[in-house]
This record gives structure tokens, sequence and C-alpha cells, in this order.
């Protein structure tokens, strides 16, 4: 056996002690006597595997890398694939870890579990869920429970983004993590409620399990639970209970957890909340998205939802070339997608550009026909809101989608267009033009009394007989009777009648107690049209000729103002309070592209990163090492 090196210690020894300190952890120590190793001999394979292993359990991975492309003629074959892959995948070089895996020869079960990991990091979920399905099926030893979580995430990840129906994979929810990879898929199909159950039984469970370590102090607890917090605050700003979820999350934050990945999400869904208010606290907030490494910790659809909002927020602080800049970034990666050219439009409507604003959203639906019924209505809304109810009225038959459907969008914003569009044809009496629109909002909305109203007396010119079998709709008056206080109403500042200080109307002669015209004459009998305007009376006969005095100030030269007044079509009928204002855009609401990811087992070969939880596992690390 050669000697050298380390006071002369013998090579047998040096590895004797490398031994003990790997079985011990203390990879720092067997990498200094893996080094006294290779001083002796500097080809050893052993050795250099050795050293490869020792850098990756301390999270050396660029040096662990380095180590195996220097030495390419020893490290031949599919000795160091594992490490080669594990090493670019913790490098976020996701595509070389796939290229690195596929192209080994042999692959092993730890090789698969990578590749799991690498295609769940690339969104490629139907290759992995089979990675998983085929590792459960053919694996037996002690981490059966981490691949079945894994698998959930895949399921869960397939439920948001993809909008796959989840199936059931028959897993039994007895740990923390199956419960809450099984919760959001769940949200991911919109049953809230059974979610949030599922998330309380994450809670407790994950409570359970820590709180049998007496290590784990509650700080460490509450640092767990954070996620499932997270996601319940999620849900409850998807209900509408944005208070109780806004605590919630700012509790979060309080607590600072190191995934920045929460944190990212959490802060986003934060300004969808604050939206065009409290734009400062957005501010504040939009920092922990532009953490290092959020770009890694979420998927596509979700950093596209923050940078959407990031948009917005520029828009609202006035940040005009921030909002510009991002907003065409966003156009060149997804120039399908709707939001960024609406985020341009609302930012060129706030600088008064509309003209421009209405070119945009036209030239992006001639080249994007499928969305053109959506950008229409767009354009119709920015008409109405200069004013322009004939154009927008044009712009709305101009969309085919809507000539030929028996029922109605349900956009409020479509919605809002139509009721202009019909009161402007009642304004001016298109009647018959107007019931087509009105029939449609009352199918949208039969409890509308108002627009049931409309519709009738549009009916009654052209068709009395079917506004007769609409009045059948109306509500008896009974349930429209109106709940009025009569002490109240007599006690306001407009009875016309004198109360005696008892609170009873003085009933002797209430004649004499009443304010009553000086030429009243009780034996004259009223002009029965007193109470019409003079202009309506059947006596009334014009004033006298010649009297200019009369147009002065009555609009501009040459004309009269009530003319000018039918002309002006922003003067017959103003938008509808459910119309968004001109200009103004919200944030991406709190959708599934905001939900906090499923969890994902770390990789096989990932350093513990708590001592505490090496402790309890006492399983050591999944590549064998």
């Amino acid at each position: 056996m050669a000697s050298g090196g380390g006071g002369g210690a013998s090579v047998a020894a040096l590895w004797s002690e490398v031994n003990r300190n790997g079985q011990n952890g203390d990879f720092t120590r067997a990498l200094k006597t893996v080094d006294k190793i290779l001083q002796i001999s500097k080809d050893d394979i052993t050795a250099l595997h050795c050293k490869v292993v020792c850098l990756i359990q301390n999270g050396n991975f660029k040096e662990a890398l380095s180590v195996i492309n220097s030495h390419t003629k020893v490290l031949t074959g599919d000795s160091v694939s594992f490490e080669k892959a594990y090493c670019e995948y913790r490098l976020n070089r996701i595509e070389n870890a796939l290229k690195t895996i596929e192209s080994a020869s042999h692959q092993t079960d730890k090789l698969k579990e990578l590749y799991g990991q690498v295609l769940y990091r690339l969104e490629r979920y139907d290759d992995c869920l089979a990675v998983y399905r085929d590792l459960i099926r053919n694996s037996q030893d002690d981490y059966e429970e981490e691949r079945k979580t894994n698998l959930s995430a895949v399921v869960a990840a397939q439920s948001n983004w993809e909008r796959v129906v989840p199936e059931n994979l028959g897993l039994q929810e007895g740990t923390y993590e199956l419960c809450y990879n099984t919760a959001c898929a769940l949200i991911g199909q919109g049953q809230l409620n059974e979610a949030l159950k599922i998330l309380r039984r994450a809670e407790d469970l994950c409570r359970q399990s820590l709180s049998e370590d007496s290590d784990v102090t509650e700080e460490d607890i509450q640092a767990e639970l954070a996620i499932i917090h997270g996601q319940m605050a999620y849900i409850l700003q998807l209900q509408g209970h944005t208070e109780e979820a806004l605590q919630l999350y700012n509790q979060i934050i309080k607590l600072k957890p190191t995934d920045v990945g929460l944190l990212a999400v959490i802060a986003n869904n934060i300004i969808t909340i604050n939206k065009d208010q409290n734009v400062f606290d957005s501010k504040k907030k939009v920092k922990l998205t532009n953490a290092d490494g959020v770009e890694h910790k979420l998927s596509k659809k979700q950093l596209q939802a923050i940078e959407f909002n990031k948009a917005l927020l520029a828009m609202y602080t006035n940040q005009a070339d921030q909002c510009r800049k991002i907003s065409t970034s966003l156009q060149s990666q997804s120039p399908e997608h709707l939001l960024p050219v609406l985020i341009q439009a609302a930012q060129l409507c706030r600088e008064k550009q509309h003209a421009k604003a209405i070119d945009l959203l036209q030239e992006f639906s001639e080249q994007h026909p499928a969305s053109a019924a959506e950008i229409k209505m767009t354009m119709a809304q920015l008409k109405i809101a200069q004013g322009n109810i004939t154009k927008a009225c044009l712009i709305l038959r101009s969309i085919g989608e809507l000539k030929h459907k028996p029922g109605m969008p349900k956009s409020s914003v479509h919605l809002s267009l139509i009721r202009e569009a019909a009161n402007f044809k009642l304004k001016y009496g298109r009647k018959k033009d107007a019931i087509s629109d009105l029939e449609q909002l009352w199918k949208q909305n039969p409890k509308d009394v108002h627009t049931l109203a409309q519709l009738i007396s549009a009916y009654s010119l052209v068709d009395p007989e079917k506004a007769k079998v609409l009045s059948k709709h109306l509500p008896s008056s009974d349930s429209m009777s109106l709940k009025v206080d009569v002490e109240a109403l007599e006690n306001s500042h407009g009875a016309t009648y004198i109360r005696k200080k008892g609170g009873k109307l003085t009933g002797e002669n209430p004649l004499k107690e009443q304010k009553l015209p000086k030429n009243y004459d009780p034996k004259v009998t009223p002009d029965p049209e007193r109470w019409l305007p003079m202009r309506e009376r059947s006596y009334y006969r014009g004033r006298k000729k010649g009297k200019k005095k009369d147009l002065i100030g009555k609009g501009t030269q040459g004309t009269a103002s009530s003319a000018s007044s039918e002309l002006d079509a922003s003067k017959t009928v103003s938008s509808p309070p459910t119309s968004p204002r001109p200009g103004s855009a919200s944030a991406v609401s709190a959708s599934t592209s905001n939900i906090i990811p499923p969890r994902h087992q770390k990789p096989a070969g990932a350093p513990a990163t708590k001592k505490k939880q090496q402790q309890k596992k006492k399983k050591g690390g999944k590549g064998g090492w």
C-alpha cells in the first residue's frame, strides 16, 4: 500500500477517515482527506467520485461540475451521469440536465427520480406523470411516500395550469404534503370550500407532525405552515373576503419565510387586492416579486401574471415608459394574448390618446381574428367614453359572433354596451330596434324590473298583445310595496302640513292653517289644467313674434340650444355606472395563475437543509451517498 502525504499516513488510513467522516455527515473533513488521496494519486477514479459527492453535499455545485468536466477521460460512461445531471439541475440548467439524463445508457432509479423533477420544472406534466407511475410500480424502498407526494404535485399542476380534471389517484391523505397538493388540485377545479376543508386538515397534520420533535419551536412550525396559510388566504380572496385574505397575507410576510416563490405569489396577490388604490404599498410589495431565484420557483403562467401586474402598477404610478416596456415585452412573448395590448390601450387613454388606442386595438383584432369580439367590445366602450354612442353601436353590430348566438356573453362590459345601445335607440324613438336589445338584457337578468318595464313600453306601440303577455312577468303590487316610515316622513323637512305638539293633525279647520294663494276665491272653480306647464295647456297660443331676446345666450351663433343638444350624442345618454372608466384597468385578478405552487419533494441527492430534519428521518440521502 503506497504511503505519502498527511505526515506519511497510509492511503488505507486515509480511506478509513473518509468513510468515517462520510457516515458522520462531515463532508468538509471528508473532502480534505480525499484531496490528500488525490495528491498521492491524481487520477484515482474513486477519489474523484468521492470529491464530487462531497462538493455536492456541501452545496458547491459549480465546483463539482467543474471536477466532472475536467476529468472526462477518467470519469467516463455512466459513472457520474447522475451527479452531473444533478449539478446542472441545481444550477438551473434544466435543458442540460435533461440531455445528460437522456444520454445515459443505463437509467437507474435515482436517475429516474431526477428525470421526474426535470420534467416537472419543464412543465411536461404528462411525461412526468408517467415517470412517477413507473417508479411507484417498480420500486420497493423507503421513499414511496415522497414519490406519491410528487405524483400528487404533478396532478395538482395539471389541474391549475392546464385545466385538466384531476384523476383519483387513490392516495391516502396521510401527510400534510399530500393534503396540500389535493387542495391545490381542487382549487384548479373551482371547488374552493372543499379545498379549504382539506387545507385545514393539512394544517392539523403539519402541526401534529412537527410537534412530535421536541427541538422544533413554534416559530419553526409557523414557518412550515406559511405555505398552507397562504393558500387559505388565496381561497378567501377568490371568495371575496379580501380583508381577511389581506390580513393573512401580511401575517405570512412578517414571518419572513425563506421561500422566495411563496413571497412572490403573496406579494402579487396583495397587489391585485390593492388594484389602483394604495399604490405605495404595492410598490413595496412588487420588490418581493423581483427576488433572486423567483423565476425558477414559479410556473410560466404565474410569472406572466406577475409581469401583467407590474405593467398595470407602472401605469397607475404614471410610469408610462415602464408600462409600455413591460407590456411590449409580454406581447412579444405571447403575441396572441389579449392583456398586453389592452394594457397598452389603457395607457394611451390615460394620456388622452383615444384615437391611437382604438387604432392599436383595431390592428390587433385584424391580426388575431379569434380575439376580435373581445377587442371590438373594448373599442365600443372607448367610443362610449368619448360620447360617440352611434359609432359604438356600429362596432357592436360588426361583431359577427354576437349575431348568431342565442344567448349573451356574461361580460359585464358587454351588457353595459348593450344597455347603452338600447337607451340610445329609445331616446330617438327607434323602439323596434331597441326591442331586440332589451329582450336580450331581460333574458340575461329576468329579475331586472326596469328593463322589463322598458321592454313592455316599447312593445306597447308595436305589438300590444306581446306587451300584455310580458306584463304578467311584472311583480305584484304587494311585493313592490315600499316599507315607508310614516312617522319619519311626517317629521321630515319637506312636510307640508302643521302638526300639534302632541303629533296629531289638527282637524277643526285645516284650510285656515294652510297657506293659500292671495287671490284664492272659494266660489270660483279652479283651472283643471293648472298643474300642466303653460306650453301644454289647451288655451296656450304661444308667445308673440319678434322677441329676439329669447334667443340670447341660447346656443352658438345662428343655432338654437335645443337643436345643438339633439345633435350632441354625449348629452343624451350617460355611460352606465357599471362601465369601467376610460383608460382604467384592474390588476390581474387572483386566479389560478396566482395559486401558490403544489408541494414537490426535493430531488434525490439534495443535501438536508435542517439538521433537525436529518435527526428526525435518519434515512440518509436518496442518492445513496
